[in-house]
């Protein structure tokens, strides 16, 4: 690794080789091969005069690719595809004059993007799938493990730990379903000529136009594709782009939730990443486990989430047929999403697999608030026990205002048991108190949710990736 120049982090750092490679220039010019052979093939087969010999020439040499020599001719001619052309002709004399034959640049640029996000669609689909999977089963784990719940980030009515993973689970079941459709549904632009009117194909096949049509049918279905897109302009719609790229920063979003979610249990001890026994939190302080993982899933999500507005404002000054200023923007933003996504799901998937709670922190925190949470359960049962509904709410007010006086003004703990213990007003329920205590007459149907949700929505979803 160069030490002298800027080397992106997603590929020293965060993304996976597999995802590197399928944005390298490698797969990408080998690509370009692969496209002007599948078209030269095409074309023979639909009676233009090119060899055997030729073909044969050209598959030996797909990824016989001379890198400096391209670079060169780049130089010169100050045209990537042009370079490439050169090059390959280079390798392959005799099918030098047959390359590119009635193509545009776009056949082999927008197709191998194309191609490309495919294959990146096809690394990250399992990869949200597993952390589904390890998610769904640290659900089923802690299901009936009460714990506080929060809105406005304040203590409010009881859940489970297992309930609250499955609010992470159903977002993320939510991407795999829309990445997978954005998968199924993206098309090759397939062979459409300069401006996408089929007109140099036209001209090859002598005004034939079942041929061209058969043509741009061939090579798409060699290329691993079920249909192209019937119209185009110079490239395929830049909208494509911007709607995978939503997808992905929809993702991010998840993450972030997630990894945001973990960040706040971790400060209360409640929830842990894991934690490696050498590693180190702090440099300062020695003692500190801070949930590094988490805190760069949600640095990467950021990025992942800024990247969509960069393909919304290319779709949208895409002019006619085609500008150029998409070209370096989209170099940059397309590899960037799908390395960053890649890293985001790796990073996800190493914490859910080793999550770590903490039952008796999280019992801890529930004493504190339970008290004032279970007034309504005690009002009933004195109710039940002969008592005045309002003389039992006025004696609850004020015994849990002077509760939580104790708790903020005196920095005590909640007791309210306690003074109601000592009011023999309650005498009636003293004997109960325990069991209108109990956490897990709290939790409503969290347990049985999480199952149900499980069974019928997470587990289907799953069985598509064994």
């Amino acid at each position: 690794m160069s030490v002298d120049s800027y080397q992106t982090p997603l590929n020293s750092r965060y993304s996976s080789k597999e995802m590197q490679y399928n944005f390298s220039d490698k797969k990408k010019f080998s690509t370009w091969r692969k496209l002007w052979l599948l078209l030269a093939e095409s074309e023979k087969e639909l009676g233009l005069e090119i060899t055997d010999e030729q073909l044969e020439e050209m598959k030996q040499n797909i990824d016989n690719i001379d890198f400096e020599l391209a670079a060169k001719e780049e130089k010169i001619l100050r045209h990537d595809v042009m370079a490439h052309v050169h090059t390959f002709g280079a390798a392959c004399p005799k099918a030098a004059a047959i390359i590119h034959l009635g193509a545009t640049s776009c056949y082999v640029g927008d197709n191998t993007d194309l191609i490309l996000l495919r294959d990146g669609l096809d690394i990250l689909l399992p990869k949200v799938a597993r952390c589904i999977d390890r998610l769904a089963k640290f659900a089923d784990q802690y299901k009936s493990v009460a714990t506080l719940g929060f809105t406005h980030l304040q203590p409010a009515q009881l859940t489970t730990v297992g309930k609250r993973a499955c609010l992470w689970i159903q977002e993320l079941v939510m991407d795999e379903m829309n990445l997978r459709e954005t998968r199924n549904n993206l098309r090759f632009r397939g062979v459409k000529g300069t401006t996408g009117t089929q007109a140099s194909f036209l001209q090859l096949f002598e005004g034939d136009h079942n041929k061209v049509k058969e043509l741009d049918a061939k090579v798409t279905a060699k290329a691993g594709f079920q249909r192209s897109y019937m119209v185009t302009g110079q490239t395929y719609s830049r909208k494509v782009d911007a709607d995978v790229m939503s997808r992905l920063s929809s993702m991010g979003a998840t993450a972030h939730k997630i990894a945001t979610d973990i960040r706040l249990l971790a400060s209360r001890k409640e929830v842990e990443e894991p934690f490696e026994k050498t590693q180190i939190g702090s440099s300062a302080m020695a003692y500190k486990r801070n949930p590094m993982r988490s805190e760069r899933i949600c640095s990467l999500a950021r990025h992942l989430m800024s990247l969509v507005q960069s393909t919304l404002n290319t779709a949208a000054v895409q002019w006619m047929e085609r500008t150029l200023d998409d070209s370096a923007n989209r170099r940059i933003t397309l590899a960037e999403g799908f390395l960053t996504a890649d890293a985001v799901l790796q990073t996800l998937q190493n914490v859910t697999e080793g999550l770590v709670v903490y039952p008796n922190v999280i019992g801890r925190h529930i004493a504190e608030e339970l008290p004032f949470m279970a007034t309504e359960n005690f009002i009933m049962a004195m109710v039940k026990a002969g008592g005045d509904r309002q003389e039992c709410h006025e004696q609850i007010r004020v015994l849990s205002q002077q509760a939580g006086d104790k708790v903020k003004l005196e920095g005590g703990d909640n007791d309210l048991i306690q003074r109601i213990k000592a009011n023999p007003y309650f005498a009636p329920i003293h004997a109960d108190l325990d069991k209108l205590m109990d956490p897990s007459t709290f939790v409503g149907r969290a347990p049985e949710q999480v199952d149900e949700f499980l069974n019928a929505e997470v587990h289907p979803v799953l069985e598509q990736y064994k």
